[in-house]
């Protein structure tokens, strides 16, 4: 039932750490898989505190989502956490044009324990502009702040850095930083390298 409602596809729940491939790879993808198998282990532990959340940054392609799909999926089946993945870029293109699907939605978002955001305002085009209307960015940062009140976990990627993020809104970035802070992994360097669909 957790695996249902939490809109991750049928694809992505084969996503888990043992599947993830770390050998002959870069030191900062085994950086971020080791972090996110600590955040595995310690979350009962900082669930409820604020310090209780994942960022998974940088480079496209490195393997972020998959590991933040492989805490999802562990978090519900073995843990029977409850999670909601929000696909950043279709997420806000399907609620756009609907308004009440959208209040449903971030209401949804809101209140499920754990909330997945997977490549949050994602840059288009060679100079990179993020995809952060002011719309978005407000709907954005009413659910970041209402996890970071409530001490309620997120799990983030994006290919942006902290100081992107806060670039783009200071108290949306600061908060994400604050609650990530334990855990958070900047993949940057050679795409050749790092990008593993380039492979």
């Amino acid at each position: 039932m957790l695996l249902q409602s939490s809109e991750i596809t049928e694809s992505f729940r084969q996503n888990n750490f043992k599947n993830f491939v770390i050998q002959g790879k870069d030191q900062m993808i085994k950086d971020a898989y080791q972090c996110a198998k600590e955040y595995i282990l310690d979350f009962m532990d900082i669930q409820t505190t604020r310090r209780n959340s994942i960022a998974l940054l940088g480079q496209p392609g490195a393997g972020k989502t998959h590991l933040l799909t492989a805490i999802s999926n562990h978090l519900m089946i073995d843990k029977q956490v409850s999670v909601l993945y929000f696909p950043y870029v279709e997420g806000f293109d399907d609620l756009k044009n609907d308004f009440e699907k959208l209040e449903g939605k971030m209401e949804r978002m809101k209140k499920t324990y754990v909330l997945f955001i997977d490549d949050l305002f994602k840059p288009i085009g060679k100079n990179r502009k993020p995809r952060a209307t002011e719309w978005q960015i407000e709907k954005i940062y009413s659910l970041v702040n209402y996890k970071y009140l409530n001490n309620l976990p997120i799990l983030i990627s994006s290919e942006l850095t902290i100081d992107e993020l806060e670039a783009i809104d200071e108290a949306l970035g600061s908060r994400i930083y604050d609650m990530c802070k334990d855990y958070t992994v900047i993949i940057r360097g050679d795409k050749r390298t790092l990008n593993q669909r380039l492979g």
